[in-house]
């Protein structure tokens, strides 16, 4: 038997006082995390909710989001987290898709009302029996005249329970993927998955005594759930939380709070770089107690991580995964030579192939579709035999992303499949050329799509942003491109923007910059 809880339970028995989790001036150790925890999974088991059940979760990077997800956990049934930026329509396709049988939503703010969406979708959704609103105040009433908040849920319940007995395979939590193409899916992921995945941070780097990691990241998103909430709790990490990415504020808990961890997406780091007023936090002091910057959910631009050592003393390590695997599939380890632009190798556990269009694994050095099995790999998407059959085929996932394997084994990602551009015949591959972009010396960030075009099937334009001051035209910035790349790869079409759109995670939302 297994359950994800028990990376919770087990740290709260070996060092209950220490802190858990920090937010702004509230503090809580690990007992009273656990401990509230068990107060939600007495208050769900005395509703009926257990093993086979759905719930879902609406929450921004708070201390509601563990007591919630690992009370959820305990009852035996599966979490369900929800992008916090969903609205109405978008909470009731989910909460239907997903069979869920109660709904945690957090009331939200008056420019983000998360909890009047939530309870409009809930609304909506007749198999869905139960919505509870978190409030900024615990004590406060529900904005929402008729429902229940997380606090009555919880009164009087005891901060003791015995944790529901899980198969390994049984489901702990379904991801819903972004939804690039179609509606999002949901990817059904294991207490097996889960756990093996947490604990890969035993062998990605060194322990140290206690680590306080900055977490920015969504803990609704893979990447913060697993490699900081989860592996955090399970090797007894201190987590500041900081609900929404801001350099500023990232920087000011760096300092304050004497951060030994920093995960992020490329976009964080790039942020934290172009920061005008980084000077008035103590960097030496951050650089001194940053032991470990770790990167995904993109690639990393080159520049952009040699940029960041510089500044910080601080190796970055890249890694590589999906919603579907968990997330970790490959880590760029600290006892490894490191390689800029790797993600690393396959982690423990796990096999990695790299295969052409007809399935045959390609030379080293060749690029190809990558390829997934082991441990991490999701148990299917819920509810779509045939979406999970077209994405794992004999044990494998095929991905979608395209990289290429070095001769020491390490991986690089060169791009999505769905990404690559045909102009006139030729692949060409957006990640390339924004690397190559991202050397000039007045552009600071660049971002790459194919446009339709009638001769060439598809033609290059590149949107990127100014370092603060420079004047360069985007005929220079073309010229520039012309004489540094083959005649098929450089941009075009050149868009000099202000800002990019991004996910709530950090990501470059190209289907916007192809569909404005």
């Amino acid at each position: 038997m297994l359950n994800l809880a028990v990376l919770l339970e087990d740290t709260a028995r070996e060092v209950p006082d220490r802190i858990a989790v920090v937010f702004n001036e509230m503090k809580f150790n690990y007992a009273q995390v656990n401990g509230a925890a068990n107060q939600v999974a007495n208050g769900l088991t005395a509703l009926g909710i257990g093993r086979g059940d759905n719930v879902a979760l609406s929450c921004p990077n708070l201390p509601y989001f563990p007591i919630v997800y690992f009370g959820i956990l305990k009852t035996g049934a599966t979490v369900v987290p929800l992008n916090v930026l969903l609205k109405a329509r978008e909470i009731t396709y989910h909460l239907a898709d997903s069979d869920a049988k109660a709904y945690f939503c957090f009331q939200g703010t008056p420019e983000l009302p998360m909890g009047q969406f939530g309870h409009e979708g809930f609304q909506q959704v007749d198999s869905c029996d139960h919505f509870f609103m978190m409030t900024a105040d615990p004590s406060a009433p529900s904005p929402i005249e008729g429902t229940r908040t997380l606090g009555q849920l919880m009164y009087q319940q005891s901060p003791v329970f015995d944790t529901a007995l899980t198969d390994p395979s049984d489901t702990a939590v379904i991801l819903y993927t972004s939804g690039t193409t179609g509606q999002p899916k949901g990817a059904e992921l294991s207490h097996s998955n889960m756990v093996l995945n947490a604990r890969l941070a035993d062998s990605m780097y060194p322990a140290a005594e206690h680590d306080v990691t900055l977490i920015t990241l969504p803990l609704f998103h893979s990447f913060g759930q697993t490699v900081q909430m989860n592996s955090g709790f399970y090797k007894g990490m201190t987590l500041t939380l900081l609900p929404r990415f801001d350099p500023e504020a990232a920087l000011g808990i760096m300092e304050r709070d004497d951060v030994t961890i920093f995960m992020g997406v490329p976009t964080m780091y790039w942020a934290m770089l172009n920061y005008p007023d980084a000077d008035k936090f103590d960097l030496d002091k951050i650089s001194r107690n940053l032991r470990l910057a770790g990167s995904g959910g993109s690639a990393m631009p080159v520049e952009v991580m040699k940029a960041f050592n510089d500044k910080f003393s601080v190796k970055i390590l890249e890694g590589y995964g999906l919603s579907e695997t968990s997330p970790v599939a490959s880590f760029s380890r600290v006892d490894m030579p490191a390689k800029p632009g790797s993600v690393g190798p396959p982690v423990w556990g796990v096999s990695i192939r790299i295969v052409d269009v007809e399935g045959n694994d390609v030379p080293q050095g060749e690029m190809g579709e990558i390829l997934i099995k082991g441990h991490c790999v999701m148990k299917g998407y819920y509810r779509r035999p045939e979406a999970t059959a077209a994405t794992i085929r004999d044990g494998w996932l095929h991905t979608g992303d395209i990289g290429t394997f070095d001769e020491d084994g390490y991986i690089y990602i060169t791009d999505r499949v769905k990404d690559m551009i045909i102009r006139g015949g030729f692949n060409v591959y957006p990640r390339e050329i924004e690397e190559v972009m991202m050397t000039h010396p007045d552009i600071s960030l660049a971002a790459v799509i194919g446009v339709p075009h009638d001769s060439h099937g598809e033609e290059v334009k590149a949107f990127v942003i100014l370092n603060a001051g420079a004047e360069t035209s985007e005929a220079e910035i073309m010229a520039w491109c012309k004489a540094n790349m083959a005649a098929y790869k450089y941009p075009r079409i050149i868009e000099i923007r202000d800002t990019l759109p991004m996910t709530a995670t950090g990501k470059i939302l190209k289907r916007e910059l192809r569909s404005g």
